[in-house]
């Protein structure tokens, strides 16, 4: 990876926090879950791609083998996605996985975006032009036609030459039991038959990682673990593409006895050095790890001191050799390549690695690394 000192002539001026992302990380993660599911993917980039950022990650998209295309939730989203790509002239299709309304439709076909269809009015009314995924509910009850229903849809776009997929999803694939899921596929599967022209997909990271390839599909959609992170860390082949650092804005020695931050939840037991970041829960930090959170500092894990506040923390530099402006690793690998996984931050906060990715907000800078 690049080490943060090698990418900060790239930062703007007022850049305070940043989150590098390590293009490195993201081609290889790319690769092996392309390998693993046996199919290329259609790649998850939802909510700013996991909080990486759809400028930062697009490129890799855009050039990588393993990738077809690309699926957001929203038709904002899918706008956006579609017009970076546009930039970086890649003729690769984005597909709008949440659903949409009649009066969105006419602008996301000009930006050639595949759209989702759960009922047969949708496919009855699509206009001229649009390309869609049938969505098949085989048990998450969250969109998609009931598989009574799903293949009179499906057969609905097939008349009107715009059926471009079959697609449905795992809703348990983490877990140890695969007996659900294994249902889940064969239900899909029967829908899928009636329409071998279609792009088949259903495997979500979970699935890829735990079934392996699926007959008959034909893309994989890995998402968390794209970004080289899962729930349960212990697939070395992963590597994490996000390194999350904010700089030391202002140092100063508290006195033993002193406490520190709202409500004085932790007292000083000696004479303290603290280093402020400015860094906070409107960033995306997490307030629950309060008391728990630690930092990389000076190649040292460093506490947290305090409840986290909404612009900044407060860490323990105590006999560290540091200065304003520093860079502190808050989660990722600092320049020593020591690292602080998500997946511990996630822990501290009670939280799942999805929520703490993708809450990182827009005052966070993304800076894309080789």
């Amino acid at each position: 990876m690049t080490t943060p000192e090698s990418a900060s002539p790239t930062l703007p001026p007022f850049t305070r926090a940043r989150a590098l992302i390590s293009a490195r990380a993201l081609r290889g993660n790319l690769k092996f879950l392309s390998g693993k599911a046996g199919v290329p993917l259609l790649w998850p980039m939802k909510a700013n791609a996991y909080g990486h950022g759809v400028e930062a990650v697009a490129p890799v998209a855009a050039e990588s083998e393993a990738v077809w295309g690309m699926a957001v939730a929203t038709p904002a989203e899918a706008l956006e996605l579609s017009s970076v790509l546009h930039g970086l002239n890649c003729p690769k299709p984005v597909v709008l996985f949440g659903a949409s309304f009649p009066d969105e439709w006419p602008a996301l076909v000009a930006a050639g975006v595949q759209l989702t269809v759960s009922t047969y009015a949708e496919a009855a009314a699509l206009p001229s032009g649009a390309r869609a995924h049938l969505k098949v509910n085989t048990g998450m009850n969250r969109l998609g036609a009931s598989p009574a229903e799903a293949v009179a849809v499906g057969r609905r776009l097939q008349e009107r030459g715009q059926l471009a997929g079959v697609f449905s999803h795992f809703s348990e694939a983490e877990e140890a039991d695969q007996t659900l899921s294994r249902q889940q596929f064969r239900t899909f599967q029967e829908v899928a038959r009636h329409f071998p022209e279609a792009l088949h997909h259903m495997g979500n990271s979970s699935a890829v990682l735990n079934l392996g390839p699926l007959p008959g599909m034909d893309l994989a959609r890995p998402g968390l673990s794209s970004y080289g992170v899962m729930p349960s860390p212990g697939t070395p082949e992963l590597t994490p593409a996000m390194t999350l650092q904010a700089r030391i804005t202002y140092l100063h020695t508290a006195a033993a006895g002193e406490r520190v931050s709202y409500n004085g939840l932790t007292t000083l037991q000696r004479d303290t050095l603290i280093a402020t970041l400015p860094i906070g829960y409107a960033d995306g930090y997490p307030r629950r790890a309060t008391g728990q959170a630690e930092v990389l500092l000076a190649g040292e894990r460093r506490p947290v001191l305090g409840r986290v506040c909404m612009d900044q923390l407060m860490v323990d530099a105590t006999g560290l050799d540091v200065s304003t402006g520093d860079w502190v690793t808050l989660w990722g690998q600092d320049a020593g390549g020591r690292e602080l996984h998500v997946s511990e931050v996630a822990q501290w906060s009670e939280m799942a690695e999805y929520e703490i990715l993708t809450r990182l907000s827009v005052r966070v800078e993304r800076v894309a690394v080789p």
